[in-house]
């Protein structure tokens, strides 16, 4: 079967190329608004799996993989910034607390219509940060394309205090380990 990620994220195709097996790309055109009342893992959840339903409709007989990455502290949400203010108010925000990223994962199956799902959560605890740090920061990385604002696979790293969690590569927006579990369920073999 052929396999698609249901995304243009360049870090998750990064991520996937890892598994050294070949995929496309494709974008999901997905409404990314969490509902009223939702909470972060269920928006996290649905979103991964509805990327990977929109992306399926035009690929028959394909393993479809979606995902999608919520970081919150309690009720308060923090998507892709977008600007430099943003991100700047948003790594304050963050400064001496620990942030919940929640990575979701959905692999669609277009042959025989499986549709499965994991939320794998990250717990990231960013140091003291003063505001000439998070200035420097965002001028040198630009994170304004991530949730939270800090690349934890670059200079980012450089904020945290700590982080923990079941799986490395969801905190960069892919969750190989339960990837790699939802395809073997599915039929791949891999290695």
């Amino acid at each position: 079967m052929k396999l698609v990620l249901a995304s243009t994220s360049t870090y998750r195709r990064m991520l996937l190329e890892r598994l050294q097996t070949p995929f496309e790309t494709a974008s999901p055109k997905v409404d990314e608004t969490p509902l009223p009342g939702e909470t972060p893992p269920a928006t996290a959840n649905r979103l991964a799996i509805e990327k990977a339903q929109a992306v399926a409709l035009n690929h028959p007989d394909t393993l479809v993989i979606g995902s999608d990455q919520v970081a919150h502290i309690g009720d308060e949400v923090f998507g892709k910034p977008g600007t430099v203010e943003r991100a700047v108010a948003q790594l304050r925000r963050m400064s001496g607390q620990t942030v919940t990223f929640h990575t979701a994962l959905a692999v669609v199956n277009t042959r025989n219509g499986h549709v499965r799902s994991e939320n794998v959560p990250t717990f990231v605890r960013f140091r003291n940060l003063d505001d000439d740090e998070i200035r420097r920061y965002v001028d040198k990385e630009r994170p304004l394309d991530c949730a939270g604002s800090a690349k934890s696979e670059g200079l980012g790293i450089t904020l945290l205090e700590s982080l923990s969690g079941d799986d490395p590569t969801a905190l960069i927006g892919l969750p190989l380990i339960a990837l790699s579990r939802l395809l073997r369920a599915e039929g791949m073999q891999l290695p």
